[in-house]
């Protein structure tokens, strides 16, 4: 049976009430907490960054899976290592240079993930996929969060699925964007691994047990 992740986005979550967040996802069965850091160039948004997440770090044993919404993002590779990413995932639309990035990132210790937007085709992660660890299909168009599942991400996920079963890989494959127990069924089926639910799990009355009832799919 597939180890299912759930990675719960805090970009959903209560800012003001950061802290308490931070301990109600340290006491449920989510398995990684999923940081989304934007520029407000790459995206037209500008979430949280370096001293946010260093904050994260410090109040949790969860592992942090950032995810770079930026320009040039490997101008920060170090920077993300040091205040506690252990899995950092770059856009193949920012990334001039993938390849060289994906290994820095390896040479820091961290899991390295590559996110690719609605629009982007997985074939153009072909060259790449010996060095990803993660690819992070987007299920809606980055930068906000609450927006509507893109029904032909299922299509998506199962192209690369089976590019990374022909490859002999061991990528997993991650969600981001309008994840709900409605379609996290047929995303699992199809091959998804990792599951980002943000706003799906903290706009609820009990986060606690919505991410619990993800688990048990």
């Amino acid at each position: 049976m597939k180890n299912l992740i759930i990675a719960p986005s805090v970009l959903a979550c209560d800012f003001l009430n950061i802290g308490s967040e931070v301990q109600m996802l340290n006491e449920s069965s989510a398995d990684w907490i999923h940081i989304d850091v934007m520029d407000g160039v790459f995206v037209p948004n500008i979430s949280f960054g370096i001293p946010i997440i260093k904050y994260i770090n410090k109040h949790t044993l969860k592992p942090l899976d950032v995810h770079l919404m930026i320009v040039q993002p490997e101008r920060y590779i170090k920077d993300f290592k040091n205040v506690g990413a252990n899995i950092l995932t770059v856009h193949i639309e920012a990334s001039t240079h993938l390849h060289s990035t994906l290994q820095a990132i390896k040479q820091e210790g961290m899991k390295a993930g590559v996110a690719i937007n609605p629009h982007t085709a997985v074939e153009l992660l072909e060259p790449t996929l010996e060095e990803t660890d993660l690819v992070c299909i987007m299920s809606v168009n980055p930068g906000f969060g609450g927006q509507a599942f893109i029904e032909g991400t299922y299509r998506k996920v199962e192209k690369l699925k089976s590019m990374i079963v022909k490859a002999g890989l061991d990528t997993k494959i991650e969600i981001d964007g309008g994840v709900t127990s409605k379609n996290a069924r047929k995303l699992i089926h199809c091959g998804a691994d990792v599951l980002v639910a943000g706003s799906f799990v903290f706009k609820t009355d009990d986060p606690t047990k919505t991410i619990a009832d993800l688990k048990k799919i």
